[in-house]
């Protein structure tokens, strides 16, 4: 005899099923067996929708419908991946992807702007972190899965997408156009910003990004004997853990690097530094923001618990969270969040973030224009100097005093270079 009259028997049966294969951990959690009061809500849920929408619909979205939303419920990075989506995050960890060049999250049910990718059409738009975006082509998007919203912004490359943006401290939404090109990021870049100063770029971390760190670190020291280096992780939005941890390491040579705490046994790791480290007496200055988050976080934390770097900048974004693909049959998986990242002092990431040693707000600094100014060696009949003991003058280039955060990381490296030699 059937219990439940209301409930069509195949659905019964799909869902017993469905328990039946539950692990064992998930079972021992319920004192009194299966929850069998919530499972026939949701059947007859389920039944009435079959028997009362206004439209046919399929069990097969229903039911995938109702696994995204125990998902996306969780936490704004859990998720369902169907086929599409699966395809998509193996070919956006790889590096290249079709797009606008947007890291992004869910916030209260607008998709929030995590970080815009270096060179790309969301960067060279003027795309910040933090921005909520609304709407797309037009279309609202609130209440949409995060896959959803990041389909709709990807297509052919060459087509046009409007996005509306809402931002801190503008008034009104405003909109912004464009258009989707082929997204290969370069995970790493650097450049002299002066003699004796480099500078990198980590822009994500990528499955070679520590490799391309060290192949960075060589090209400088050939150009130049390094006394300082900046570390640019400002608008990273993360990406591979094992990256973040090489990355590290390269500056580190012992001790712990970071630790993830979990509900399963697997989900409690712990990483340690190897003795091999780049630049080991050189100083250091770490850039972060509010769109470095994830990764970068780690980095910045860890360098800053074992004293290696100067934190400089704004507060990082927080996401301190680890995020595992289990696939699901041949073609699906599900995002799930199983563990937090932990500063090797202990510190969570998760919602609090990195807090800069310096806070140094983003800026836009220009040289102003001054009168000619009367100096000892313009007056008639002035003494010669003698040129023993003169320092080498340093000057930044106007490209670099655009940028505030940049320009006053420099300074300090140059700081601590004097000081260094000073002692010395």
């Amino acid at each position: 005899m059937n219990r439940y009259p209301n409930i069509k028997k195949p659905i019964i049966s799909i869902l017993l099923s469905a328990c039946l294969v539950m692990p064992a951990w998930a079972l021992a959690e319920t004192e009194d067996g299966l929850p069998i009061d919530e499972i026939r809500l949701f059947a007859e849920v389920f039944d009435r929708i079959k028997s009362a929408y206004v439209e046919p619909v399929s069990d097969q979205k229903l039911l995938e419908d109702a696994i995204r939303g125990m998902l996306t419920g969780l936490d704004p990075h859990s998720a369902y991946m169907d086929p599409k989506a699966f395809q998509s995050m193996q070919v956006q960890t790889s590096g290249q992807f079709g797009g606008l060049g947007i890291e992004v999250g869910l916030q209260d049910g607008f998709i929030r702007v995590v970080a815009p990718i270096d060179d790309t059409p969301a960067q060279r738009a003027g795309i910040r972190a933090g921005d909520l975006i609304t709407k797309i082509d037009d279309e609202a998007i609130q209440g949409i899965s995060l896959n959803d919203a990041v389909d709709k912004m990807r297509g052919k490359v060459g087509t046009a997408v409007v996005l509306t943006l809402v931002r801190d401290g503008v008034e009104k939404p405003f909109e912004v156009r464009l258009v989707r090109e082929n997204i290969s990021v370069t995970s790493v870049r650097h450049r002299l910003l002066e003699t004796h100063y480099g500078y990198i770029r980590i822009s994500q971390f990528q499955s070679n990004t520590a490799n391309q760190l060290r192949n960075s670190v060589e090209a400088l020291q050939a150009l130049s004997e390094l006394k300082g280096l900046v570390l640019d992780l400002r608008n990273n939005p993360g990406g591979v853990l094992q990256a973040a941890i090489q990355v590290s390491d390269a500056f580190l040579s012992d001790g712990l690097i970071v630790y993830t705490e979990g509900r399963l046994p697997n989900s409690e790791m712990r990483f340690n530094a190897s003795e091999s480290t780049l630049l080991p007496d050189v100083p250091v200055v770490v850039l972060i923001n509010s769109g470095s988050a994830s990764a970068s976080e780690i980095v910045a934390g860890a360098l800053q618990d074992h004293g290696r770097a100067v934190i400089m900048g704004t507060d990082s974004f927080g996401k301190g969270s680890v995020q595992t693909i289990l696939p699901v049959g041949s073609d699906r998986a599900v995002k799930l969040t199983t563990a937090r990242y932990f500063t090797p002092e202990g510190r969570s990431i998760q919602a609090e973030g990195i807090r800069p040693d310096i806070q140094v707000e983003e800026a836009r600094i220009t040289a102003i224009e001054t009168a000619p100014v009367l100096r000892e060696r313009d007056l008639s009949g002035h003494l010669e100097g003698s040129s023993t003991g003169q320092r080498e003058s340093s000057v930044t280039r106007d490209s670099e005093e655009r940028d505030f955060q940049l320009y006053e990381a420099l300074n300090l490296l140059k700081g601590l270079s004097i000081m260094k030699a000073t002692r010395g």
